[in-house]
Formats: structure tokens, C-alpha cells, sequence
């Protein structure tokens, strides 16, 4: 499993009740479902990617998870994830805050934009960056938002909500191993995991 998602998967108690919006394939829920005995579903775009999940024994939506999301009373969930998802929201703002009324804690991750090898190609080559965790055109990125890990600090504040638990991390080649950045997270890790909640909680 990937280093992000087993960090992720490591702030998440037993028996949770977890909502994984952009799930792929259900890597995540399978093990918190084999693992910590969660109670999980999913919501994916992909119809290939949810057929996947369908083999897995994973219940898992097909759809936007900006509208599917909405049909969930208030306080459905334990934890909401949403894992290298959010660059790709068309209204980030208005999301988070929705998936806050349905969950009592949401973890995002997403990766840095800032870290400093994409800084050096900008500033030397002057093209828009790619590194192995963006390594996408820009003309065919499924990426519309850059998001810093201190774009994402200031963000929280701003919305009124409140960091309970913040992870950088680093990952190896195949992103299956890596290492916590402590310092100077904003240029040296690649991805930012957040574990946020509503301020009055």
C-alpha cells in the first residue's frame, strides 16, 4: 500500500465508520476493512475502478463525490478521507465543508506543489513542473488546484475549522516507503496529510 495511505490508514480506530471519497480501486477500505474492522463505503468517479471494488467485496457509488456526498445526513461518519483528491475539486471550499457536516473528522492529503525540486524547474526552465507524484501535461492534468502544504494551513483557518493532527512525508520511488519531514516540510516533502475537524469539536 502506498506510504500516504498507510499513514492515513494508521490515524483511523477500529470500527470506524469511513466514507473514502475518490477510493480507486479500494486499496485503502480493503485493508481498514480486513485490518481495523471499519464500517466503509466509497465513492469513485472511474466505472473500471468501482468494478474493482465490486470484485473486492467493497461498497463503493459511482459518481461525483461533490454531489453524492450531499445525500448523506449529518454526522454519517467517523472519517471522511479524501487521499491526492483535493487539486482535483472544482470548489474545494464548499466540499470540506461538507464533508464536516457528514463526517466528525476528515483526512486530506494531496501533493506538495511547493516541494523544492518543482520550485528549481520553474525557476530554470520556466515550464510547467512534473515530478513522479505530478507527472501529468498541462494541457491533460487532471489537476486544476496547486495546493501548498501552507496553502492548506492558511485555508483551514480560514474556514474555521482546526488541524488536530499534520503529517509531511517524503516517498521513495515506488511511493511505497518514505520517511516524515519535520523540517521545512514546505520545501521538502512531497505530500501533506491533514487530519482536520470542525472547530467545536
Amino acid at each position: 500500500m502506498r506510504y500516504d495511505l498507510q499513514v492515513i490508514a494508521s490515524w483511523i480506530k477500529p470500527g470506524s465508520r469511513v466514507l473514502d471519497l475518490g477510493c480507486g480501486e479500494g486499496e485503502l477500505l480493503c485493508y481498514l476493512k480486513k485490518e481495523k474492522r471499519i464500517i466503509g463505503t466509497g465513492i469513485e468517479s472511474s466505472e473500471v475502478k468501482v468494478e474493482k471494488c465490486f470484485d473486492k467485496g467493497l461498497q463503493v457509488l459511482q459518481g461525483d463525490i461533490t454531489e453524492e456526498v450531499q445525500d448523506y445526513p449529518d454526522n454519517s461518519f467517523d472519517y471522511v478521507i479524501l487521499s491526492q483528491t483535493l487539486q482535483q475539486v472544482l470548489a474545494p471550499e464548499m466540499l470540506i465543508r461538507e464533508l464536516l457536516r457528514v463526517g466528525e473528522k476528515i483526512i486530506v492529503s494531496f501533493p506538495n506543489f511547493s516541494y523544492w525540486t518543482i520550485r528549481l524547474q520553474i525557476l530554470f526552465f520556466g515550464y510547467v513542473p512534473k515530478s513522479r507524484q505530478l507527472p501529468y501535461e498541462w494541457y491533460n492534468t487532471p489537476n486544476i488546484r496547486i495546493i501548498t502544504i501552507k496553502d492548506f494551513r492558511r485555508f483551514v483557518k480560514e474556514t474555521g475549522c482546526r488541524v488536530l493532527k499534520e503529517v509531511d512525508i517524503n516517498t521513495h520511488s515506488d511511493d511505497l516507503r518514505g520517511k516524515i519531514v519535520n523540517f521545512l516540510p514546505n520545501l521538502r516533502a512531497t505530500y501533506g496529510i491533514f487530519l482536520v475537524s470542525r472547530k467545536n469539536n
